[in-house]
């Protein structure tokens, strides 16, 4: 009877602990209505999981530096569309399109990215709202 119950609390213990594994976040934290579009310098990039990160060096209106934490979707999407950790490098001019956090802080979920010539450079398929 012992041998059942510790297996039985084992498991239970066992799922409570792996709940955290399966969640993930939404978009909500972004404005998924309006699109912001920066042109900067990248000083970072980073190919990792759960999202690749650009650390991006783009001047506002008045021309003053402001720095942005570029989010990508999950890496195991990209590598089908050619990217890796040398895809972006420090220095390279690109102009990024997303959605920017609502809270005010300087991070973009990125949409589309161009190069310093303004071609695309494919991220693949969009993902749906809710999804990375």
């Amino acid at each position: 009877m012992f041998k059942y119950s510790f297996a039985l609390v084992l498991s239970l213990g066992l799922l409570a602990f792996s709940a955290p594994v399966v969640a993930h976040h939404g978009a909500s934290a972004y404005d998924n209505s309006t699109l912001t579009t920066l042109t900067g310098t990248i000083t970072d990039f980073q190919f990792i999981q759960p999202h690749p990160l650009i650390s991006l060096d783009a001047k506002d209106d008045n021309g003053n530096v402001t720095k942005w934490s570029v989010e990508m979707t999950a890496p195991n999407h990209l590598v089908h569309y050619g990217w890796n950790g040398h895809k972006l490098h420090t220095g390279q001019t690109i102009k990024v399109t997303g959605h920017a956090a609502k809270n005010g802080v300087k991070v973009l979920n990125l949409r589309q990215i161009f190069d310093a010539d303004g071609k695309e450079i494919p991220l693949g398929p969009p993902p749906q709202p809710g999804q990375s």
